[in-house]
């Protein structure tokens, strides 16, 4: 019995081609992304030509000078900004390289001061010393006296509180270099750290003996520890600016939807080598450039394709809020991707990538696209940027000697037509950045 046969199938597969591929990646692709992609494009293929960007400049001049706001195009002039005269150099110092300089001055014994060097190479850049690294130096069969008093060196050194093996022994060891410290200061360190960060005065004073009023004197004095001194030796990160990607502005009298485009080169097909693929008459150049021409022109699409969605959820998300952006009002309707998905006619997939990590800048401010989709609260609720609006405000009007429970907020929400669960509202709070009640209550 043979093993082999023939059958026939019918079935439908979706094939993604190379210009689908390349039209999805422009679409997801923020504006910075989207600048760097093309100057590469412009690099790899002769086809491809940048042209001036003088025309777009004027063009952005006068859009500024109709709508003041304006402020994420091009900036005012072409150089970078240039470190500032006498600023010191960061990157050429270290928190080890600190540490390591005072041990040097100690005149301390060789063994000693080769430990004590290479505990400064272990602190993280918090200034800390895990137990785990401490255990792999007990590992090499160093003597524990020699460890214990290379560590105690290292505490000694400056910044105070640098090689503690917790946040607990970081706060104590700034505590006490201090001439006044006080001891309830240190026992509320050595033992409640973890109740005075969740406001339990009440808990803390009666274990201590003291009162509340004199947990919260302490508290605000533990505050002004550093609880990260390796972070100062630490080479700050570059600040990243926001570029809008669309501007929803007042023009003629209504509002108006303006993709950002200001910034990008404006991309077209050379024409000298778009002249020298019908005149060359050698076989493998007709081949190359016939390759990078349809390359060029793929590229061309997929940047109308990526302009035109992108202008078309704007408009949509400019229909469905207009309160909003008129000034009307601060809520937002409820708007799902689905929704502006079914609005447009589009996948929802293509949604997605359309406002991944895009930006539209009005004149209420500069938001992340996504931010005007805010869900329903319930099928027919109110949008839940709305009922985090109306959770702020309670919070803001209550009596901070007498803070609002969530129990209260929740109750509060449901006179105004807003129904949610206790854990609903604690759960907003804290997306809101909001302490509880113990946490906002003020003496």
């Amino acid at each position: 019995m043979s093993l082999i046969h023939l059958s026939t199938e019918l079935r439908q597969e979706l094939k993604l081609t190379p210009q689908l591929l390349q039209s999805m990646e422009l679409l997801q692709m923020n504006s910075q992304e989207l600048v760097d992609y093309l100057n590469q494009v412009s690099e790899e293929n002769p086809l491809v030509e940048q042209t001036d960007l003088a025309e777009l400049h004027r063009a952005y001049d006068a859009l500024r000078q109709k709508v003041h706001w304006i402020s994420g195009g091009l900036p005012e002039d072409g150089r970078g900004a240039m470190p500032e005269r006498g600023a010191p150099d960061r990157e050429t110092e270290s928190l080890a390289a600190f540490l390591c300089d005072q041990l040097e001055r100690r005149r301390l014994p060789k063994p000693l001061l080769a430990l004590c060097r290479y505990l400064a190479e272990l602190a993280d850049e918090d200034g800390r010393l895990s137990q785990e690294d401490l255990d792999g130096v007990a590992a090499l069969k160093i003597p524990q006296p020699l460890i214990q008093q290379a560590l105690e060196t290292l505490q000694s050194l400056e910044p105070a509180g640098v090689g503690a093996r917790s946040l607990s022994e970081c706060l104590l060891l700034q505590l006490a270099r201090q001439k006044d410290a006080s001891p309830l200061d240190m026992e509320i360190v050595r033992q409640f750290l973890p109740e005075l960060g969740r406001k339990h005065y009440g808990l803390i004073a009666k274990k201590l003996g003291v009162t509340a009023d004199e947990v919260r004197a302490a508290e605000k004095r533990i505050a002004a520890l550093d609880p990260c001194p390796g972070r100062s030796f630490q080479t700050p990160e570059p600040t990243l600016y926001v570029r809008p990607d669309v501007f929803i502005a007042e023009l003629d009298g209504r509002l108006q939807v303006i993709l950002n485009d200001f910034y990008l080169p404006r991309v077209s097909i050379s024409p000298y080598y778009a002249r020298l693929l019908k005149e060359s008459d050698e076989p493998e150049t007709r081949a190359y450039l016939r390759e990078k021409m349809q390359q060029a022109r793929w590229l061309l699409n997929s940047l109308e394709r990526r302009g035109g969605t992108l202008r078309q959820c704007a408009e949509a998300i400019l229909d469905a809020q207009y309160p909003f952006f008129s000034g009307r009002s601060a809520e937002l309707s409820p708007m799902t991707m689905g929704d502006l998905a079914d609005r447009l006619g589009l996948h929802p997939s293509t949604i997605s990538r359309a406002t991944r990590e895009k930006y539209l800048q009005c004149r209420q401010g500069t938001y992340p696209l996504r931010y005007f989709l805010s869900r329903p609260l319930g099928e027919q609720g109110p949008s839940q940027q709305t009922v985090k609006l109306r959770l702020l405000e309670l919070i803001r009007q209550e009596d901070r000697s007498h803070p609002l429970s969530d129990q209260r907020l929740a109750e509060l929400l449901a006179e105004q037509g807003i129904r949610i669960a206790r854990r609903t509202v604690a759960k907003y709070r804290t997306e809101l950045g909001l302490g509880s009640a113990a946490g906002r209550r003020r003496s």
